[in-house]
């Protein structure tokens, strides 16, 4: 793998002029099944910090570098016009992913574990990773190069943001046994500490402030660290008032996330569901 990484980093520093080098799309074709077997990742998880793979995030992107539009097809009546790079991944029944039919399309470059269950429609996007015995619900979409752990549910309309540049950002990240309520949305490498519940239309950024009832305390991103959601939160959407000038004259208040508790028995026996959908 360390060869394939050197190539990648080479490709990449000569830019446009990666199309006119002897065996690029050789190159690019050896990383892409790697990605797609989940052989290589856009982060991992490293002495307990996740850090980024900048040189898996140089190859994707080279992918778009070489690639040419082109027509393609998931079926007849099922058709697309993109890079040819990345076309639409096929899936065979011993590869353990369980596709409802619908209209759901899995880009090249993503990983899908065996017992991931996907319904109709959804999208996964090039370089994402999704672990073991997830379920990603109707109109959810996993954005390029999130990391997805074991048995997360991302309920229906639920968006996880994809971070692709710059090459050393940390993507989004959902840590194991993660609840995504519906209409959720995490962008700007947001992280999702294992065993956390987002409750229905929380909306998580890096200019998002989240409030710890709890414990008392503010989570905030800063410009080394993305905001981290602490392991086994339960995030409600709260509203904050605005103190100042006419929004306080006029009663208003602004959108924040809550953390009202921590996951306890109750909790889990109100996230149980899901285990009867799968």
């Amino acid at each position: 793998m360390s060869d394939l990484r050197i190539e990648i980093e080479r490709l990449f520093a000569l830019g446009s002029e990666a199309k006119s080098q002897a065996g690029a799309m050789e190159t690019f074709l050896a990383f892409r099944e790697a990605l797609s077997s989940g052989e290589v990742r856009a982060a991992e998880k490293r002495d307990g910090r996740w850090q980024a793979n900048a040189w898996v995030k140089q190859g994707i992107l080279l992918g778009f570098r070489l690639g040419v539009n082109q027509e393609m097809e998931a079926c007849k009546s099922f058709s697309f016009i993109d890079r040819h790079t990345y076309p639409v991944r096929h899936y065979a029944a011993e590869d353990g992913v369980r596709i409802v039919p619908g209209g759901s399309s899995v880009r090249e470059g993503a990983y899908l574990a065996p017992g991931v269950v996907c319904m109709p429609p959804m999208y996964v996007n090039v370089g994402a990773y999704v672990d073991e015995g997830t379920m990603v619900d109707s109109h959810a979409l996993v954005g390029s190069c999130a990391q997805i752990g074991k048995r997360v549910h991302l309920s229906a309309a639920s968006q996880v943001g994809g971070v692709l540049e710059p090459v050393n950002a940390t993507p989004v990240v959902i840590e194991d046994d993660v609840l995504v309520g519906g209409n959720c949305g995490i962008y700007e490498g947001t992280q999702v500490r294992r065993r956390a519940v987002l409750g229905s239309g929380v909306i998580l950024t890096r200019s998002t402030p989240l409030f710890d009832t709890v414990k008392g305390e503010i989570y905030r991103a800063t410009d080394a660290e993305p905001l981290v959601v602490p392991e086994g939160a339960v995030v409600v959407a709260g509203a904050r008032s605005i103190s100042r000038g006419k929004a306080a004259e006029w009663g208003l208040s602004v959108y924040t996330p809550v953390i009202i508790k921590y996951r306890d028995e109750k909790t889990d026996k109100g996230v149980e569901l899901e285990d009867l959908l799968r």
